[in-house]
């Protein structure tokens, strides 16, 4: 709950000058995997477009950034391995919306835990 609070004041000292699309505050506050998409896919047209865009990349980056420090070191396990070179953010982004596409009931699920299911079935580590 101290999160949500947080990501609605940080979101409205940045954004109030530019509210007015479809795209809201609320939206900012994602609670779930449809919240992420609605940001992740917000239209051009929309006022707040790139705000959308970059929080969707930010979210996802620190998210999967706070996976490798967590499982840093001799004894961390990995769930997710990438090629190297990783893919562009851009591809992967791409390659995860066409995957929530196809995985509708994980719409109602929370945001990150769809996105490392996404992440491991996508890139497992080879054990």
């Amino acid at each position: 709950m101290k999160r949500k609070w947080m990501m609605v004041v940080l979101m409205g000292v940045f954004l109030i000058p530019a509210w007015g699309g479809a795209v809201e505050k609320e939206d900012f506050v994602v609670d779930t995997t449809a919240d992420l998409i609605d940001l992740c896919t917000a239209p051009e047209s929309e006022p707040l477009h790139k705000e959308a865009i970059n929080f969707c990349f930010g979210y996802l980056a620190g998210a999967y950034d706070y996976h490798l420090l967590c499982t840093k070191g001799p004894s961390g396990k990995r769930m997710v391995c990438p090629p190297d070179p990783p893919p562009a953010r851009a591809k992967v982004l791409s390659m995860f919306l066409d995957w929530v596409k196809n995985h509708p009931e994980y719409l109602k699920e929370e945001a990150i835990d769809t996105w490392f299911r996404f992440l491991v079935e996508t890139y497992p580590c080879k054990k």
